[in-house]
């Protein structure tokens, strides 16, 4: 994406493509007002207020294609810091591509994707990051992905990362006053105050960078595999938690070949349920390539529901069973154990005291559906700590976020080993400002062109 001329007025739909009640057209640039009002009949907008809406037509010469409402917008007080005006027509596709035709004859040039926020973001509206979180709060399908984007995009994660930004500058400029003072041997910055600083960042930085894989799981949905014995009620259990009849059921073993994954939201998270090929020694090579996938999906998921039939099992069995798991992923990933067909029996609870958590229940018992999902959802926000994500300010979302922090806190550790090691002056305020370069880079303060077109070509057109 080549790098934009702010003497160019440009303009695109801003609304989805297609037929609708009524489509947006926005312009933004020094010209954006005088050319809507080259083409516009109803009234002079060059001479009319800001923040105002005007009824009128759209005239293509003596003809009238249609009659629209513009609203107007003066620099910088607008998204983009430019002068901005928003034609809202009908949605009619030929209406809306007639009227980009007029405006782009009078003078306007077709937008490039994202270039609308980009504009903002040269004009100080937004940084780097609150500019980034607009492309995911359009592409947000879950309450909390919505909620993590909107405050992203309110500055939320800015804020906090400026304020200890800030805090470090601080003690870069007090250690950089030194070297003016080297032949004097003073320190202007205490250095067990600076350890302290340094670690409270990178604590705080850790906490964010560990968020990403909950965050970036967040966006495909978070990934739960269901697991077990082959005629456990694998399959029947998927079919519960998703409201549908989406596995085949069967009571001959191994029906469950290849691994089966659909997204439900419970409670505004949005879940990736996946249904795998039982556990066991393989008859034939197609059940043990479905097996290895199954472990392959264990490895990459955030939580395990273990699926055991209760009616034939011992507290033991299922302790050996889920042996091979727990070696595979060292404890890493919570498992929930799921006693299944407990219509078949009268073990409880008390019975299986050394199988933890558990849930005993019957998949199959319709009447009991909903008490069933209710436990099954409240315990897998229990394990994920679903509730104590929901309440901190901050889920890092964007791999460029988490690979920047990376770096951060890298540059910290050296200047923490710098620190213990009474590094002078000047070596430890290389390391401080390779932590502030890379905490530019964040939020924009540090960037260049190449970046800004890789993160701004992923936006839509008209954003």
């Amino acid at each position: 994406m080549a790098f934009y001329n702010n003497n160019d007025t440009i303009t695109s739909l801003s609304t989805p493509e297609g037929i609708g009640a009524i489509a947006v057209i926005r312009l933004s640039g020094k010209d954006a007002i005088a050319i809507c009002n080259k083409i516009f009949k109803g009234a002079n907008l060059n001479i009319r207020s800001a923040n105002t809406l005007h009824v009128g037509s759209i005239m293509d010469g003596e003809k009238i294609l249609d009659d629209v409402v513009v609203s107007l917008f003066h620099e910088p007080h607008s998204y983009t810091g430019e002068n901005v005006a928003e034609i809202s027509c009908h949605g009619s596709p030929f209406i809306v591509q007639e009227i980009l035709k007029l405006l782009i004859h009078n003078g306007a040039q077709q937008a490039k994707p994202g270039e609308f926020t980009m504009r903002a973001f040269m004009n100080g509206k937004l940084d780097l990051i609150q500019a980034e979180s607009v492309a995911d709060i359009i592409a947000s399908d879950s309450e909390l992905s919505h909620r993590t984007a909107f405050q992203q995009m309110r500055g939320g994660f800015s804020k906090e990362l400026k304020f200890l930004r800030e805090k470090l500058l601080e003690f870069t400029a007090l250690i950089e006053l030194e070297l003016d003072f080297s032949t004097e041997d003073v320190e202007f910055a205490d250095r067990k105050e600076l350890i302290i600083l340094i670690q409270e960042i990178h604590k705080r930085l850790t906490v964010l960078s560990k968020s990403f894989s909950f965050g970036n799981a967040l966006k495909k949905g978070i990934p739960v595999v269901i697991a077990g014995k082959p005629n456990a009620g694998k399959s029947t259990l998927l079919n519960l938690l998703l409201n549908e009849e989406k596995a085949i059921v069967s009571p001959i073993p191994g029906t469950t070949r290849d691994s089966i994954e659909d997204i439900v939201q419970i409670n505004g998270i949005p879940y990736r349920f996946i249904d795998t090929a039982g556990i066991r020694e393989a008859v034939e090579e197609i059940e043990t390539l479905g097996i290895e996938r199954t472990f392959s999906k264990i490895e990459k998921s955030s939580l395990i529901l273990y699926v055991f039939d209760i009616s034939i099992s011992e507290p033991e069995d299922v302790t050996k069973e889920i042996e091979p798991i727990l070696n595979l992923t060292g404890n890493r990933i919570p498992v929930l154990f799921i006693g299944n067909k407990s219509d078949k029996t009268e073990k409880s609870n008390s019975d299986f005291s050394t199988v933890k958590p558990l849930i005993i229940l019957s998949a199959t018992e319709k009447s009991k559906r909903e008490n069933n999902f209710r436990l099954i959802s409240e315990k897998m926000e229990k394990l994920l700590s679903i509730q104590k994500i929901k309440s901190n300010a901050t889920i890092l979302t964007n791999i460029r976020h988490y690979e920047a922090l990376s770096k951060v806190i890298y540059a910290l550790e050296k200047t923490k080993e710098g620190l213990n090691n009474k590094l002078s002056g000047d070596l430890l305020s290389t390391d401080i400002r390779q932590a502030l370069h890379y905490f530019g880079e964040l939020t924009g303060e540090v960037t260049n062109e190449e970046v800004l077109g890789a993160i701004f070509s992923r936006f839509c057109v008209g954003k």
